[in-house]
């Protein structure tokens, strides 16, 4: 069976030659034999347990949490599986963030204020917290409601802020074409998104989104979000909701 240096071992890998060392020091990889002059040889199955040392590491894992993690699991399967997984979650909180820089640098560029939770799209829980902190403040001295901003979910919450995103520009863009709220685009759109306030969210129907779109409205802050995009805006959600909820009849 193929056996391989530590020198060796750096070279395909990638990996030093001190952390290879490093690596055995502490027990998390260690060779497969030691020679009688102190070399280290590696084998196949070595080469598997630093491949997966690796995919941690690229994870953000300390060496100690890879140790625990490829401890507790029982299998290679089971591993790659759960790294699988690890990563993927990673590649689409990567991609979150490049679409943020990609709409933050878009609206620099035409002198456009982007909405504040799409500012935030796929960053951390405490870039959330911040956020959220004024509106979490408001609610309380206003509505004595306390929001629960200790236990987000990072990724739920950038996932939900997609479709309200997208709800809000292009409605935006149908005030601005100057579009009658009962027009069959502004409609439409609404059907679309109360449907995913139903699937995503929760039960909704046309009565309840109107009474929304009135909070909405009627509440300064809130308001004053939707009017940060087009003044007016506010309003017109409010009289489109009521035009869907009389055709819903």
């Amino acid at each position: 069976m193929m056996r391989y240096t530590v020198k060796e071992v750096a070279a395909l890998t990638g990996v030093t030659i001190k952390a290879l060392h490093h690596y055995h020091k502490i027990g998390l990889l260690v060779p497969h034999e030691v020679t009688a002059v102190g070399y280290r040889l590696y084998g196949i199955d070595e080469l598997k347990r630093l491949q997966q040392i690796l995919f941690y590491r690229e994870l953000d894992f300390s060496l100690q949490e890879i140790q625990q993690a490829l401890t507790d699991e029982t299998s290679r399967i089971d591993v790659l599986t759960k790294q699988q997984e690890l990563l993927i979650n990673k590649q689409k909180r990567t991609e979150q963030l490049l679409q943020t820089i990609a709409d933050s640098i878009k609206s620099q560029q035409i002198g456009h204020e982007m909405e504040e939770l799409k500012m935030f799209n796929g960053l951390n829980k405490e870039q959330w917290q911040q956020s959220l902190a004024e509106q979490k403040e408001y609610l309380l001295n206003n509505y004595q409601y306390e929001m629960d901003t200790d236990n987000i979910n990072v990724d739920e919450l950038n996932a939900l802020a997609d479709e309200p995103e997208r709800f809000m520009s292009q409605l935006a863009v149908l005030y601005r074409q100057k579009s009658p709220a009962d027009d069959n685009k502004v409609q439409e759109l609404l059907k679309s998104h109360i449907a995913y306030i139903n699937d995503s969210i929760t039960p909704t129907d046309a009565s309840s989104f109107v009474d929304s779109a009135k909070f909405f409205m009627d509440d300064d802050f809130h308001r004053g979000i939707l009017e940060s995009r087009e003044m007016g805006l506010s309003y017109f959600l409010y009289a489109a909701s009521i035009k869907y909820a009389e055709c819903s009849n």
